[in-house]
């Protein structure tokens, strides 16, 4: 039986890259990968798998909440490559389960643990109940050289828990912080707008 992956990792933990490195490897050795990736993910456009390294592929497939996926369209497929699962449904990811442990194709998801407060991101939490391996994609502190395990929000360069909890963005919005990093990061922002 095929299995169900969940690698995850912080913000900047080269998540996208290694995805796209599986998807090399798999097309090196002439075998068929199909790509997903969310629909409201339109950072580096809106059919693009695209790493801050630069590298990119095209998505095959766009990913709604409602999505229903076809088990036609994803025969012969020797993997399936999802990008930015942590936004995608309880329906999506359930179908991912059913598709890998009936049609017999692996399905490797790559997304974010959690949000910037520190909550399960929905399809992130449904990936940890259902899937047969959990890897984490580790990343150091961008305040320190401890493993980043938080995702930091910055508005206007500083420490923020505001906001709703899907809001779009790299470098200039997100760092991975270390527990201790992300706790004094925000007491000092808290502290400074008192």
């Amino acid at each position: 039986m095929a299995k169900l992956y969940f690698r995850y990792g912080a913000v900047g933990s080269a998540k996208t890259l290694n995805l796209l490195a599986v998807t090399h490897n798999y097309q090196q050795q002439k075998k068929s990968v199909f790509l997903m990736k969310p629909k409201l993910d339109d950072r580096f456009g809106s059919q693009d798998v695209s790493s801050r390294a630069g590298l990119s592929k095209r998505a095959d497939m766009l990913l709604s909440d409602d999505t229903v996926l076809d088990p036609e369209l994803l025969k012969g497929k020797d993997c399936i490559l999802v990008d930015e699962a942590q936004f995608l449904s309880k329906s999506v990811i359930d179908q991912f389960r059913t598709i890998a442990t009936v049609q017999n194709i692996p399905i490797i998801c790559y997304g974010l643990r959690t949000d910037f407060r520190g909550t399960l991101f929905e399809g992130s939490k449904r990936l940890f109940e259902v899937s047969d391996s959990l890897e984490e994609i580790k990343t150091t502190c961008a305040f320190c050289n401890r493993k980043a395990i938080f995702n930091l929000k910055l508005i206007d360069g500083k420490a923020s828990l505001t906001g709703p909890t899907i809001e779009l963005g790299a470098e200039e919005k997100y760092l991975p912080a270390c527990s201790k990093c992300y706790r004094l990061q925000i007491e000092q922002q808290y502290v400074a707008t008192v």
